[in-house]
C-alpha cells in the first residue's frame, strides 16, 4: 500500500505526559493504520545543512530541553532503530543527486518521539530520523518531501513534526493571549481548503497573523515537508483537530494522502469554518 504522510503538531514537551486532546486522537488513527516498515520523521529540533538519517539499531530518547517535572525526563520511548531502511532513504536521495549521511549515534530528539509516544505507543515500529534543513525556505521543505514522496509506497510512513503555532513568549499567557493562534490556525485550514499551496509557501505575507504565531520558521516548516511528502496526494488532506493547549500552542494535526482511512473526530479541511471564524 501507499502510506500517507502526517504534519504533527507536538507542541511542549510535556505532550509525552498529557495527551490533552490530541493523543488519543492519534492513538486512534495509528490503530487504524497498516503497520508501516518504519517512520521516517523531520523535528526541528534535529538540523543541518546536509540531509542526515539516524542510522543505528538502538537510537537512545534524547531529552533536549530543560525545566520540566523529573517525570519527564524519565519517559523512554525504545522503538528500534532501522539501519537498513536508513541505508535505503539515503540511497534513494543519492539516487536523485543529493548529498546525504548517515549517523550511527544520534538519537530521538523530542521532536521525534513525544508525538511517537501517542501514535504508536507500543513502540513497535522501527522510528528513525531526517533532519531538518537548515535554509528556513518552505520550498526547500516541500522539495525534500517531495524528493521522499516515492518511499510512501515501500511502506515507510513519513512524518512532519512541529507546532501548527509556536509563541513560546506568549505560553501561560492567560487563554486571550491566543487569539491570534486561533486566527492562524483558521487561515491554514482555509488555505489548505482551497488547495492554495502558493499562499501557504508566502504565508508570512499572506497571513497577518503569521509573524506573531511564529516568530520564527522551524516548527512551521515540518508542514511543508508533510505536504512534498504526500506528493499528488496532498489536497487529500484531513485535519486532528487537537486544540489549544498553554494557551498559544494550537496541537491541530494533518493526514495527507490517505485514501482508506477515517477516524472519529478526524474533520475533513473543507467543511464549514464558522466555528473558527467565530
Amino acid at each position: 500500500m501507499t502510506f500517507p504522510s502526517l504534519f504533527v503538531s507536538h507542541g511542549s514537551p510535556m505532550f509525552a505526559l498529557d495527551p490533552g486532546e490530541l493523543g488519543p486522537k492519534l492513538t486512534a488513527y495509528g490503530q487504524r493504520l497498516k503497520r508501516p516498515r518504519a517512520v521516517l520523521v523531520m523535528s526541528p529540533h534535529s538540523m543541518a545543512r546536509t540531509p542526515t538519517i539516524t542510522s543505528g539499531q538502538v537510537l537512545e530518547t534524547v531529552h533536549d530541553f530543560g525545566g520540566f517535572p523529573h517525570a519527564l525526563y524519565r519517559v523512554r520511548y525504545d522503538a528500534p532503530g532501522a539501519p537498513e531502511v536508513a541505508a535505503e532513504v539515503a540511497t534513494h536521495l543519492r539516487g536523485l543527486g543529493l548529498p546525504v549521511q548517515e549517523d550511527p549515534s544520534a538519537g530521538r530528539d523530542h521532536g521525534g518521539w513525544v508525538p511517537m509516544i501517542h501514535l504508536f505507543p507500543e513502540a513497535d515500529v522501527p522510528v528513525i530520523q531526517i533532519t531538518q534543513p537548515a535554509s528556513p525556505s518552505p520550498l526547500a521543505h516541500l522539495e525534500l518531501g517531495r524528493a521522499l514522496s516515492p518511499l510512501r509506497e515501500r511502506g515507510i510512513l513519513i512524518v512532519g513534526s512541529g507546532s501548527l503555532t509556536h509563541n513560546l513568549y506568549d505560553m501561560g499567557a492567560g487563554p486571550s493571549a491566543g487569539d491570534y493562534a486561533q486566527s492562524f490556525a483558521g487561515w491554514v485550514f482555509r488555505t489548505l481548503a482551497d488547495g492554495d499551496l502558493e499562499a501557504l509557501l508566502n504565508y508570512r505575507t499572506q497571513c497577518p497573523d503569521a509573524r506573531r504565531a511564529h516568530p520564527t520558521d522551524e516548527h512551521f516548516l515540518p508542514l511543508f515537508f508533510a505536504i512534498g511528502a504526500a506528493g499528488a496526494d496532498w489536497t487529500h488532506v484531513q485535519r486532528i483537530a487537537g486544540g489549544i493547549t498553554n494557551d498559544v500552542l494550537s496541537m491541530d494535526s494533518f493526514v495527507f494522502g490517505d485514501l482508506e482511512n477515517r477516524v472519529e473526530q478526524l474533520d475533513q479541511v473543507k467543511l464549514d469554518f464558522s466555528e473558527i471564524d467565530g
